[in-house]
């Protein structure tokens, strides 16, 4: 080769490295000027923008950039955009890895493909195989229809893909755009499921389609909008007014949470004691248990900085559910919010509880359970709605739950929710309980009313000896003393204490250790 060869190969790399670059910004920007202003008058940010607004600067790598799909007909021959309308790869938050996919409504309306498809399997592996959480942020039409099954049959290997990685990466969805038919379940497969309002729907069959079956008038925002999934259905654990804030709390959601199921959750250094006294919670709970508090003033009390992260804050408002941090480490807070429905459960309590435990398990998220429960919410419609079912699904997630678990009764416990509120007898390493505490089958004028009901229609005075035996019952029963002494209540605790004594159980716990039969896997009650 002559000295004139290799300049003018030099130059000839060079001008392929320049087109690259070209061609990459063309890409990235999207098919057309009208169609990322037609994006904007939506009210949705581009596919880049959300993903700059997602990861650490400068951070994202992205895979399959230049990938076309190769279906024909019905003029699909003749549109062959590059990434064929998601946008994958991975990137950083605070410094940890994630991988993300992300629909370009610009592109065939985000509608997925098979080259579309096979984009999603391939990132999806790759969070699975490098132990780092996936996050999917979803704004496309659903199916293409032109291509037929094999756009369904791409479905399906996502679908499988959830279902593989569930417990083992942390899978969040992002909702942004639209949702529809087949593509819901694999929102509805992940961990956790974030939507915007206004922007996002979700459902199985669209307006069109309901209105043509049923006659029913509806609107996307009543059938499947972020606000009827966050207060309804409970499909949409948080709701945001905009893409900003609700990718702030995505960034923090993964600041909780491990890496994968390897981990443990990662520790934030904290300026709040470990020690620190909590005196004002004899002011925030009442002594008189039908009187209503705010359960989450409890909570701000004890954890770190008073900060929780409430997951389904509008759903099921009888049960709080969220995560935490004591003295810098993850905890995971179940407690009844007397609040709502005097913090009772029902049906929808204790899916949403349920779900909830099993997920922080999965994570090694050590839990807290802080209960004040009359009991499970009586009635028909619960009964014909499948109390027993769904109630079943609380008490089969903390059995089975294996990470350092403590009980605090602060005030009633009533019946069976007190053994469903993780109680000593379903596996709690520690229950801990305040001076307030009344534990029983059942309320002492109730149990009064049965025990003795004989004894006071007889009475000359059956309100004189009703209300004996109702003394008579909470004295001998219900005293704060008669489940430590049983041996059922570790300590009785002084309220001023309840972080210091937590930080310092979970301390002791953090390096527990179980061990499970084997077992393909268990039949939780569905």
């Amino acid at each position: 080769m002559t000295a004139t060869d290799d300049i003018r190969t030099t130059a000839d790399l060079r001008s392929r490295v320049a087109e690259l670059h070209a061609a990459r910004e063309q890409i990235r920007s999207g098919p057309s000027t009208a169609a990322t202003e037609q994006q904007h008058a939506r009210g949705k940010l581009t596919v880049h923008e959300r993903l700059a607004m997602l990861l650490d600067e400068g951070s994202f790598r992205e895979i399959e950039q230049f990938r076309r799909h190769r279906a024909t007909g019905f003029g699909l021959e003749d549109r062959r955009p590059h990434t064929d309308g998601v946008v994958t790869g991975w990137g950083t938050i605070d410094g940890r890895t994630v991988f993300v996919y992300a629909h370009d409504f610009r592109i065939f309306g985000g509608s997925l493909g098979e080259a579309h498809a096979t984009k999603i399997h391939k990132v999806m592996d790759l969070a699975e195989s490098a132990g780092a959480p996936l996050i999917s942020l979803s704004d496309g039409a659903g199916a293409r229809i032109q291509e037929g099954v094999t756009a369904l049959a791409g479905y399906g290997g996502i679908f499988r893909r959830n279902v593989r990685a569930s417990g083992v990466v942390p899978q969040i969805s992002v909702m942004l755009g639209p949702c529809a038919g087949g593509a819901t379940y694999s929102p509805a497969l992940t961990d956790y499921v974030f939507m915007v309002r206004d922007i996002a729907q979700m459902y199985i069959t669209g307006p069109d389609v309901v209105s043509a079956v049923t006659g029913e008038e509806i609107t996307h925002e009543e059938l499947g909008g972020a606000e009827v999934h966050a207060t309804e259905s409970g499909a949409g654990a948080f709701v945001y007014d905009d893409e900003e804030s609700c990718f702030a709390d995505v960034r923090h959601l993964v600041s909780l949470l491990p890496s994968n199921n390897r981990e443990q959750p990662p520790v934030a250094p904290t300026a709040d004691p470990p020690d620190r006294a909590t005196p004002s919670l004899l002011d925030i709970v009442p002594a008189d248990t039908t009187r209503a508090y705010d359960m989450r003033d409890v909570i701000a009390e004890v954890v770190d900085d008073g900060d929780l992260f409430e997951v389904h804050a509008n759903w099921a408002t009888n049960i709080v559910c969220g995560l935490a941090r004591l003295d810098g480490h993850t905890v995971g807070i179940v407690a009844n919010q007397p609040a709502s429905l005097a913090g009772v459960l029902d049906i929808h309590a204790s899916e949403k509880a349920a779900r909830f435990v099993s997920t922080c398990d999965s994570f090694s998220i050590p839990l807290v359970t802080l209960v004040d429960v009359p009991g499970f919410l009586p009635g028909g419609d619960q009964e014909r709605g499948g109390i027993i079912r769904h109630g079943a699904k609380l008490l089969y997630a903390y059995c089975a739950a294996t990470v350092p678990r403590v009980q605090l009764i602060l005030r009633k416990a009533y019946g069976g929710a007190y053994i469903v509120m993780d109680s000593r007898s379903i596996g709690a390493d520690l229950s801990l309980a305040w001076p307030t505490n009344e534990i029983a089958v059942m309320g002492a004028e109730a149990a009064a009313n049965v025990v003795f009901r004989r004894e006071i229609a007889a009475a000359p005075d059956p309100e004189i000896a009703r209300a004996q035996r109702i003394k008579q019952y909470r004295n001998d029963l219900m005293h704060p003393y008669y489940a430590a002494e049983a041996g059922l209540v570790d300590d009785v605790i002084d309220p001023s204490d309840t972080r210091a004594v937590l930080v310092d159980a979970l301390s002791m716990l953090r390096a527990k250790r179980a061990e499970l039969p084997v077992r393909k896997h268990g039949n939780p009650p569905t």
